[in-house]
């Protein structure tokens, strides 16, 4: 539990404050939107030209051309999956899950697009397909598909259990990203970011606006698909939580493998360039 607040008088207009309206922090009404019909055209004819299996409670790399598709797809039972991605000419450049969030809102689906950290910022990927869509919010105001969490992580664990476990989705991406790169986990673990949290069911609590996870509606044949918007290097964990509808880092719940798949179009998408990098001069003022 949370522990209690400090006990202090409310002003008068405490319930006025309060019924101030909201406003949009980013809105979007300028942001450039991808021409999905135009990418939905291009998944005709496409060839699959590779699939990457990632084990339960492990996690593995893959590559996706710039202009190519690739699938997320659940294939043997309910499981969510961590999913990370870098620039492949630059681990610098990684989603950024915090500005996802601003400019998306707290879970992806079709349409929305992935975005790369300071000071790239641009697309890296456009959700193009969702078979979860249809799951909206439920009433207890959990989604699929969140940036919102970090991902389960040893040190974490650590600190509340006072036990090591080295099959968080943390660990699991640093060592698919060291044996990936061929370098050491502890060279390569700084480039290991917060992720898109791929089928998993979250969201806040109305009381205490605590995370919370529960029991994910994917099921096997169920797929998330993205467009590369540039060359990627993709790392995704099958999390040790299975389909988080109790625990993560834990060994006892039911695991599962996900599949990967990447399909190269015969052509791009009508009108479709690889963004560039972020306009901006970086001289951040005197």
């Amino acid at each position: 539990m949370k522990l209690a607040r400090d006990q202090v008088s409310e002003p008068r207009d405490a319930e006025a404050r309060r019924k101030v309206a909201p406003v949009i922090c980013y809105p979007v009404d300028t942001l450039p939107r991808p021409d999905l019909a135009a990418y939905q055209a291009a998944r005709t004819g496409w060839e699959k030209i590779d699939e990457v299996v990632v084990p339960p409670r492990d996690a593995r790399c893959f590559s996706v051309p710039a202009g190519c598709f690739f699938r997320i797809v659940s294939i043997e039972g309910p499981q969510v999956g961590d999913l990370n991605l870098w620039s492949a000419d630059d681990l610098n450049e990684r989603f950024f899950s915090g500005k996802t969030r601003a400019l998306n809102g707290t879970h992806v689906s079709t349409g929305d697009q992935l975005w790369s950290s300071l000071p790239y910022l641009r697309p890296m990927a456009t959700i193009t397909h969702d078979t979860l869509d249809w799951y909206g919010f439920d009433e207890f105001g959990g989604s699929v598909h969140d940036v919102i969490g970090t991902r389960c992580d040893p040190y974490t664990h650590r600190l509340l259990s006072g036990h090591d476990y080295h099959h968080c989705c943390h660990s699991n991406l640093t060592r698919a990203l060291a044996h990936r790169l061929g370098r050491p986990k502890d060279e390569v673990e700084p480039a290991v970011h917060d992720v898109l949290n791929v089928f998993m069911c979250t969201g806040f609590t109305r009381d205490t606006g605590q995370y919370f996870m529960k029991a994910s509606p994917v099921r096997p044949g169920d797929y998330l698909e993205f467009f590369a918007e540039i060359d990627l290097l993709g790392a995704l964990s099958a999390c040790p939580g299975g389909d988080c509808s109790a625990q993560h880092s834990s060994d006892v719940a039911a695991c599962h493998p996900l599949l990967v798949e990447v399909y190269r179009p015969k052509t791009p998408p009508q009108g479709w360039t690889s963004p560039t990098r972020n306009a901006y001069g970086r001289q951040h003022g005197e």
